[in-house]
């Protein structure tokens, strides 16, 4: 499995200081982030049902979410993520910058 994707999630930053970054993000089906890394840990909370399609560098990873679902992950993190849903899909991420202050 490939990722082929012509069409860009839309990122709206919500929120950027120093301390954290927020960014709701919209997908399209077939939609994606393109290829980033991650310098800050960060959650994900889901807004919608959806399949994310995570592509690591090395393989394709389906994982079904749903509303309200939430997760973690540390800094460093390289990958792309693309809407591998039939609808339309959006969750907000939560980088944090500064985790002693909070």
């Amino acid at each position: 499995m490939t990722f082929q994707c012509t069409i860009p999630a839309v990122p709206t930053v919500q929120h950027d200081d120093a301390t954290a970054r927020i960014t709701r993000w919209d997908f399209r089906p077939g939609a994606a982030t393109g290829w980033h890394r991650h310098d800050w840990p960060y959650f994900v909370i889901m807004l919608t049902d959806g399949i994310l399609r995570v592509h690591n560098g090395t393989e394709v990873n389906d994982v079904p979410l749903s509303a309200g679902q939430s997760y973690r992950r540390p800094s460093g993190i390289e990958h792309d993520v693309m809407n591998g849903s039939q609808h339309p899909i959006a969750f907000v991420e939560i980088e944090v910058k500064k985790p002693e202050a909070l």
